[in-house]
């Protein structure tokens, strides 16, 4: 039926065309255009053929545009889809974002109570120390001499005491340590063990710096602060010994380096600075040495200067549970007078002299606070129970020296490599 009803619309669409008086062209939807044609009939078979090429370019059309539509429908659910995750996703980022928030300031509150914490404990802790010393000040300190139970010790050991000949001071210095009134820790040069002091007499501001044992380098600044300015020894002035030194009891007196000879003779050498050659050399004329201070092994011999001049420390075999003294002649390295003083060896660092007394420096071997536990004044002006317990603050690890200046009133300390400065609070010696 279809195809009649188009065959007669298409004849009368002829008769139509037969009647005009100039041609049209026929087109279709397709981008199809027929040639001119004459006014002439169209056979019917050709208008056939074009109904159905309008047809067909119909249905291609329709079918495009279907596949558009359903194209831009998949595009729009996919985009819906997007926006609905791109919500949850940031919903999510918010959520997450105020956990962490609240985590910070929960791990904010527990910072500042832990340094809450930390602050209470530090000042129970100054607290407690405060109260050790005070108690440890307050009791009187252990005695240095160890008590022999034969009586008939005892009288010898008083005997020997008597016959003694006094000591004749060279100047009129009473001077005594009371307290450690500061501690200054200028820097970290070298390694743990070594020594570093100022000239005792010499109005310069030199610094001379003995770093390590066995060495033939001794290191000279011209100021304290040159010193703490430097990095490493780079800035020092280089000055080469004949031959190496023993340990760390090393001192500088009258422009001169005074240090003990590396090896068993305890050969002491007196080496000018300004020249630098060797002035002079002596054997230290005591048989048997050990080390002075037990936790110090290796120093055998320790100069110190103060006010009365030059000084050496040492220890014996006859004599090897006590420090030994003996006072020098800087000049001519002569032993002028020696004595026996009653401070143990044992658990000793090390010792400094102040106006002919002799300070002697204690630990443990698991260093702790380091404490001025026996004294020893060789015009028998202080004793034990007269000088004050001193403690020195806290450090890093042991003294391996110490070393008086009179003129500035301060101990030049080395521990553990550290240079420290204590500023002493010092009072007069009273007569016995």
């Amino acid at each position: 039926r279809g195809l009649k009803s188009l065959f007669s619309l298409s004849l009368k669409a002829s008769q139509l065309r037969g009647r005009q008086q100039k041609p049209q062209l026929l087109a279709t939807d397709c981008c199809f255009s027929s040639p001119s044609v004459s006014s002439m009939a169209v056979s019917p078979l050709f208008i056939v053929f074009t109904a159905l090429l309008g047809l067909t370019c119909a249905q291609q059309q329709q079918a495009l545009l279907d596949y558009l539509e359903r194209r831009l429908t998949v595009i729009e659910d996919r985009i819906s889809l997007w926006h609905d995750q791109t919500n949850r996703y940031a919903g999510e980022l918010r959520e997450f974002k105020q956990q962490i928030v609240s985590l910070i300031e929960n791990a904010e509150k527990d910072r500042e109570t832990l340094r809450t914490d930390m602050e209470n404990t530090n000042t129970r802790v100054d607290r407690l120390e405060r109260e050790m010393d005070y108690l440890e000040t307050q009791n009187p300190a252990p005695p240095c001499v160890e008590v022999d139970d034969k009586l008939v010790e005892q009288q010898v050991t008083k005997v020997k005491e008597k016959n003694k000949r006094k000591y004749e001071k060279l100047t009129d210095c009473r001077d005594m340590i009371s307290s450690i009134k500061a501690m200054k820790i200028l820097k970290r040069l070298g390694g743990p063990k070594g020594t570093w002091t100022k000239d005792v007499v010499a109005e310069n501001q030199k610094v001379y710096v003995f770093n390590g044992t066995g060495q033939t380098t001794l290191y000279e600044f011209s100021t304290g602060r040159e010193l703490a300015a430097s990095p490493g020894l780079s800035r020092a002035k280089h000055i080469n010994l004949p031959f190496p030194w023993g340990g760390t009891g090393h001192t500088v007196y009258d422009g001169h380096a005074y240090y003990v000879k590396e090896g068993n003779e305890f050969q002491v050498i007196k080496f000018d600075l300004q020249n630098e050659t060797v002035v002079d050399s002596a054997v230290f004329p005591a048989e048997d040495q050990v080390p002075v201070y037990g936790l110090s092994p290796e120093t055998y011999i320790d100069l110190s200067a103060d006010e009365e001049g030059l000084w050496a420390i040492y220890a014996t075999k006859e004599n090897e549970k006590n420090i030994c003294l003996a006072k020098m002649d800087p000049k001519t390295l002569d032993i002028e007078q020696m004595w026996d003083t009653p401070c143990p060896r044992e658990n000793a660092e090390a010792a400094f002299i102040i106006c002919g007394t002799v300070y002697v420096v204690y630990n443990t071997k698991l260093p702790s606070r380091s404490r001025v536990q026996c004294v020893y004044d060789v015009s028998d002006m202080v004793t034990n129970e007269d000088a004050p317990l001193v403690y020195f603050p806290k450090r890093y690890g042991s003294h391996s020296s110490l070393k008086y200046n009179p003129r500035e009133k301060q101990i030049y300390a080395w521990d553990d490599g550290y240079q420290i400065l204590y500023k002493l609070n010092m009072k007069k010696k009273l007569e016995v």
